[in-house]
């Protein structure tokens, strides 16, 4: 393939195929982009004749079109470029909004409740012209690509982060800890329990969490599978089904409402790694004035709150 033939490649038929792969047809790629059936066809064609191949099959009648093997090639890329396109446009909303205008922070559960409220008005104080918009969500690669498509400027997440354009900086190492019903043996032990011996209680798990499917991998390599008998995305639900005597939970420390009665939080005594929370950014992006202030903020108040669990 000659390179130069490349360099007449359009935008326009790269989201061409993009959207014809979203909709499952012509008609209705047209009819989404706004244009006529015949303009889709004919940047398919003139996509075809930068590539030098075959990009979709057309078989006719009332049998679907498909992608071909070249054309599911040609649309991975074309998805990344749409995402850097985004993340361009993101750019440049920072770079003219500078010290002002709108920070967009992704977060999860635990970092929202007990590290955001200190770090938002310690923020907000030094910085009353920038607006914080949060973005929750119980799935953190989810998060992750919200940052990759330029929908948030930086989001907390559980370290090392998935492979990607990203950048982070350690906050603090969130050790983990076994939740046990009040009343319970476990909660009377004079040492912290073996790993097998928690595989053998019946185990309150949390849902779509990268930092707990490592924690079932360690209980798993004791030789025996944890017995999960519930799970949940709420960490007031794990820690009430706990409490109602359902099962045990090994959880991170910021998940837990300690002060609760009906439960006893059990030191494991650093039988599993713990989880070490940091934040995120796209490596490539211009990080504004406000997203490096906010980064700086939170690595200062996370480093007091390591201090003062540290201390207690």
């Amino acid at each position: 393939m000659e390179p130069d033939r490349w360099l007449g490649l359009d935008l326009r038929h790269l989201i061409a195929l993009k959207t014809i792969a979203d909709t499952g047809s012509f008609g209705r790629a047209a009819d989404r982009l706004g244009y006529t059936q015949s303009a889709i066809s004919q940047q398919i064609a003139a996509l075809e004749r930068v590539v030098g191949l075959k990009l979709i099959d057309r078989p006719g009648g009332p049998r679907p079109i498909s992608l071909t093997e070249a054309g599911q090639i040609l649309l991975r890329h074309a998805e990344a470029i749409e995402a850097r396109l985004h993340a361009a446009k993101a750019d440049m909303e920072a770079l003219s909004a500078g010290e002002a205008g709108r920070l967009r922070v992704g977060t999860f559960q635990s970092a929202g409740a007990r590290i955001l409220p200190v770090l938002l008005r310690r923020f907000s104080e030094a910085h009353p012209q920038v607006e914080i918009s949060l973005q929750e969500s119980s799935d953190e690669d989810d998060l992750l690509e919200m940052v990759e498509r330029g929908e948030l400027d930086v989001t907390f997440n559980t370290l090392p982060v998935s492979s990607g354009p990203f950048e982070t900086v350690e906050l603090l190492s969130d050790p983990y800890v076994l939740v046990v019903p009040a009343g319970s043996p476990l909660a009377a032990a004079t040492r912290a329990p073996s790993l097998k011996e928690i595989t053998l209680q019946p185990l309150i798990g949390f849902s779509r969490c990268r930092a707990m499917d490592a924690v079932e991998s360690q209980l798993t390599s004791s030789g025996r599978a944890p017995n999960i008998v519930f799970r949940s995305d709420n960490n007031g639900t794990v820690q009430g089904l706990v409490g109602a005597g359902v099962g045990v939970s090994v959880a991170p420390l910021l998940t837990v409402e300690a002060d609760d009665p009906s439960v006893v939080v059990v030191d494991l005594a650093g039988r599993i790694a713990p989880r070490v929370i940091g934040l995120a950014w796209h490596r490539d992006r211009h990080r504004s004035p406000a997203a490096d202030a906010f980064v700086e903020t939170a690595i200062a108040v996370c480093s007091e709150l390591s201090a003062a669990s540290a201390a207690a």
